[in-house]
């Protein structure tokens, strides 16, 4: 009897746990058993990993009996991940390997019936794991995710193409051949983002979202069709900071964690993720067997651009209250519970009524056909404690033709982010944070309105019956729009602009 014992790692949500592959090879009637609560995929790599090894020329144990165990057993697994930790184990249990060498390696990668390996999910989620285990141990892994792995520093990520060469790599003594480091591949120019100097007029609004840049806050604006919502929403990505290493691998890990999968290209960018409105509450915020991160979650550290808002299902709005509130999504079911960060910044847009032309008839001539009951239900759509926790409201007036084309072009998009990032980096050494990410302790610590200011502030909230919530978030507001005039305190000027964001909607 032949036991060996190899490592590997699961995927449970963003974390990776240990697994120990046991191999074991016994005389008896001929059987190939995966036990360990394997998922369907997982249980298919018998017939995988035979082909593999005799397509390969490698010897495939036909006369044993084996047992392959994926510990711990109350952990699930799934995908083809352990093909190639498998494949290993049944090679060093018939003595093809070399038993010292396999304990300083880690193998993920599925196999084609040719032997050829093919990348796994979660690659950069696996190397995190390992750093954070603080182990020596060398990641194996094929080669498209050892490059996305690659991107984590201080882990040993070596790459291959084939089981043949991890198979050279472990042979006994000098017949060994190292497999070589993978490398990250080098950052390709970014894309040029859409500039905010194309966007013309609409001065309120640009000022609006260069406040929701420099505090990270959430923006809701409403207006009639072509008025610049969508445009203005798809230039906010360009007056963001670049994103910090811990920032820009746990949006890597994420977006691997997908059907889609991470493109290294992308790496170090904001994430914009734009789902259409006919989106479920699972596409919005995760789930399935197993949970699998959501739009949100795909938007950590970027933007969630939700157009016609009202359109979407009223049970996906709701999902969102949690995360705005938290930065975190909860996945809870039956046999499991997942969770995932979800700090993102949620651009809204919609029209003020179903016909879409409230309040546009000066500017566009013409008039709104809506009854007063169809707009109220329209707006209805949105409840209360999800417009409460949307830190600015604005409402984007339709232009005049003739004033579009005689206004003149507006300040280009690298200009307002010098102006972000300087907000950003005052509120950053103060706190540690953007002003968005405050919660009330933060608030009274690093929110201190001056006293005209406070007083304004109280007044208002008491006549607009504003929520505790809403007093916050306001007050967070005034906190960022103090930061870009270089203010140490948010004075009377700075509350009374935060105040005009808050407005109710129209109708």
């Amino acid at each position: 009897m032949s036991l060996a014992v190899l490592c590997s790692r699961a995927l449970d949500a963003l974390e990776a746990p240990e697994v120990r592959v046991e191999v074991h090879l016994a005389n008896g009637l001929p059987s190939f058993t995966l036990v360990g609560l394997a998922d369907t995929e997982v249980k298919e790599a018998r017939e995988r990993v035979r082909a593999a090894l005799g397509h390969s020329g490698l010897p495939f144990p036909h006369n044993k009996r084996i047992t392959v165990n994926l510990a711990p057993a109350d952990l699930p697994k799934e995908s083809g991940r352990f093909d190639l930790p498998i494949a290993l184990g049944i090679l060093a249990a018939a003595g093809e390997l070399d038993m010292a060498a396999l304990g300083r390696f880690e193998f993920a990668g599925e196999l084609s019936l040719a032997g050829e390996l093919r990348p796994v999910r979660g690659a950069v989620a696996l190397a995190l794991a390992l750093r954070r285990a603080g182990s020596t141990r060398t990641l194996v892994l094929p080669a498209e995710s050892a490059e996305q792995a690659a991107l984590v520093q201080g882990v040993d990520v070596r790459r291959a193409t084939h089981l043949l060469q991890v198979v050279a790599a472990l042979r006994p003594g000098d017949a060994a051949v190292p497999l070589p480091r993978a490398q990250a591949l080098p950052q390709p120019a970014p894309a040029a983002l859409p500039d905010l100097r194309e966007v013309r007029g609409q001065s309120a609004a640009k000022r609006v979202l260069e406040i929701t840049a420099a505090g990270g806050h959430s923006l809701l604006m409403v207006g009639s069709p072509g008025s610049g919502k969508s445009m203005l929403a798809h230039r906010l990505a360009a007056l963001l900071p670049p994103m910090a290493e811990d920032e820009a691998l746990a949006s890597a890990a994420l977006q691997g964690l997908s059907s889609s999968g991470f493109n290294v290209a992308h790496w170090g960018l904001r994430p914009v993720r734009t789902p259409h409105h006919s989106a479920s509450a699972v596409a919005l915020v995760g789930g399935g067997s197993p949970p699998k991160p959501g739009e949100i979650s795909l938007a950590h550290g970027g933007v969630l651009f939700l157009d016609e808002l009202p359109e979407f299902p009223r049970m996906a709005l709701e999902a969102l209250r949690e995360p705005l509130e938290s930065g975190r999504i909860t996945l809870s079911r039956a046999g499991r519970q997942a969770s995932y960060p979800a700090r993102f910044q949620l651009v809204a847009a919609m029209n003020p009524c179903p016909c879409g032309w409230l309040g546009a008839f000066a500017a566009t001539g013409r008039p709104c056909r809506c009854t007063a009951q169809a707009i109220q239900r329209y707006q209805g759509r949105l409840s209360g404690p999800l417009l409460d926790r949307i830190d600015l409201q604005l409402e984007v007036p339709a232009v005049k033709p003739a004033e579009m084309l005689a206004a003149a072009e507006g300040e280009p998009s690298a200009v307002v982010a010098q102006r972000v990032a300087a907000a950003r980096e005052r509120a950053l050494a103060r706190q540690g944070q953007p002003n968005a990410n405050l919660d009330a302790a933060g608030l009274d610590q690093h929110v201190r309105p001056e006293a005209a200011a406070l007083r304004l502030i109280e007044q208002a909230a008491t006549r607009l019956g504003w929520s505790g919530r809403s007093l916050h978030r306001a007050l967070k507001v005034a906190r960022t729009i103090a930061d870009l005039a270089g203010e140490d305190q948010p004075g009377v000027a700075h509350v009374a602009e935060a105040l005009q964001y808050r407005r109710a909607l129209p109708g």
